[in-house]
């Protein structure tokens, strides 16, 4: 009994630092992203280069991702407002029948974005990788970042604590009920912000540079 009162005090007390280094964690980067986010237009400096930050075209029920429709529509009140030149779209491409770059590029011409102002990042599995990539593969070091506040003050954060000066032009959020699970992740997701610092993490796939003219 004892022993058992021992693991289950050691597994309590693991899970209460855990809860605590998460809350430490989001309100970290919520504080130092703050001043670097907008979802006002007029406020936010042009810039060259836009990152278009991934996520599916449809849910799994098979309805329609407003997070996706939403981003969309913020980039190209961007670009009509001439806020950025060039959009480069990051996400995941693990399999031949998912493609997060193509749906958004095929859905931003459909919009009347030119496809030669495209470029596609097929590398961004994670948000990490999707900022790093967009300094060290395509050579910005200042652009704006185009998703969900929630979302971008983690790349934000990311960012400039890569020497990146990026800012976040934050798209139409989802009712609290359709964004409950991806809200979810994305609070335990800035625990790993943290771990990825200690150990100095790199992006999963670097490789040849690409020319943004």
């Amino acid at each position: 009994m004892n022993r058992r009162r021992k693991y289950l005090i050691a597994f309590l007390s693991s899970i209460a630092i855990i809860i605590v280094l998460t809350i430490w964690a989001n309100s970290k980067i919520i504080k130092a992203s703050e001043n670097y986010l907008t979802e006002d237009i007029d406020k936010i400096s042009p810039s060259k280069v836009g990152l278009l930050l991934g996520t599916s075209k449809h849910l799994r029920n098979g309805s329609k991702n407003e997070f996706f429709y939403n981003r969309i529509d913020a980039t190209v009140e961007l670009f009509n407002r001439d806020k950025i030149k060039y959009i480069i779209i990051s996400g995941d491409n693990s399999t031949q029948y998912y493609n997060e770059p193509i749906d958004m590029k095929n859905e931003l011409i459909r919009r009347g974005i030119p496809s030669d102002k495209i470029f596609l990042d097929y590398a961004g599995f994670r948000t990490f990788d999707s900022v790093i990539r967009a300094k060290e593969i395509f050579g910005q070091t200042t652009f704006i970042i185009i998703s969900q506040k929630f979302h971008n003050e983690r790349a934000v954060y990311i960012a400039r604590r890569n020497g990146i000066e990026a800012y976040g032009f934050n798209a139409k959020d989802v009712d609290a009920y359709k964004g409950f699970k991806t809200k979810i992740r994305e609070f335990f997701a800035r625990d790993k912000v943290f771990i990825d610092i200690i150990f100095n993490t790199k992006p999963k796939f670097l490789g040849e540079k690409i020319s943004i003219e």
